[in-house]
């Protein structure tokens, strides 16, 4: 006897209406419901779907035509399984969906990109992480001192440009270079994207794992990674470099000895 014949009958008539809901034009609606009621039904739950995407991605919502967006709505709704009853983590099932079960030609080469730079403004605003400030002397010098990365900072790299992309700047060839930025949630809960270059981008992988060097000596690692003609001035600019970030609360300061 198979499972689903084993399923008490409650059961095969929620799968039954459930799986109408996700996909009307594959499974039939049950017999016994009133397609009036059906109908509230299906437009409620894609409603509610569509709604928690389109205001986690307004820019990806903006760009693709109606249609399109509409189609991919319906794709995630019917064929992704979720792993959360939680709103907030749609943003997050939507991009494992995009990432590992969309597959289409006609999709903007860079979406997956697009929607995951999206969804970090949402992750970091909920984020609930905070740094031990037991372990940390906030008004450390961080060139002199261990810098401390913070857990609501977070440094990126994206092969297309997509903190500009928009329905009016959608480039068709991927860049030669690509865009490094850094996302970071200050001390008032402000959501800020920064444009950073590859030495800030280095100096800030580098901190993420540091827990022994200075910044001075980190930085003076990059030197010597680049091979750069004039150390000094990169230590130097890197120097004012930790005290930018520092004010912007992307560093937080340094590990207490």
């Amino acid at each position: 006897m198979s499972s689903q014949n084993s399923q008490p009958e409650f059961i095969k008539r929620q799968l039954e209406f459930a799986a109408h809901i996700r996909n009307p034009d594959v499974n039939p609606a049950p017999a016994d419901v009133d397609e009036k009621r059906m109908a509230a039904y299906r437009e409620l739950f894609y409603n509610n779907i569509d709604d928690q995407l389109g205001n986690a991605f307004p820019v990806i919502k903006s760009i693709l035509s109606e249609q399109h967006w509409d189609e991919i709505v319906r794709d995630f709704y019917h064929v992704h399984e979720s792993h959360t009853p939680l709103f907030s983590e749609i943003p997050q099932e939507f991009i494992s969906y995009l990432e590992h079960e969309r597959n289409n030609d006609n999709d903007p080469p860079f979406l997956l990109e697009l929607a995951h730079y999206e969804w970090v403004e949402l992750a970091l605003a909920i984020l609930d992480e905070k740094p031990d400030l037991n372990k940390i002397n906030i008004n450390g010098d961080l060139f002199s001192d261990i810098p401390v990365l913070s857990p609501a900072a977070w440094p990126l790299s994206y092969h297309w440009p997509v903190h500009q992309l928009s329905a009016e700047n959608q480039p068709e060839t991927l860049p030669e270079h690509p865009s490094l930025l850094v996302v970071y949630r200050d001390d008032q809960d402000e959501i800020h994207f920064m444009e950073i270059n590859t030495v800030t981008a280095r100096l800030l992988a580098l901190i993420k794992e540091n827990t022994e060097f200075t910044g001075k000596q980190l930085l003076a690692q990059i030197s010597d990674e680049m091979q750069y003609p004039d150390p000094d001035s990169l230590i130097d600019a890197g120097k004012t470099i930790l005290k930018d970030m520092q004010k912007r609360t992307i560093l937080v300061g340094t590990l207490r000895k």
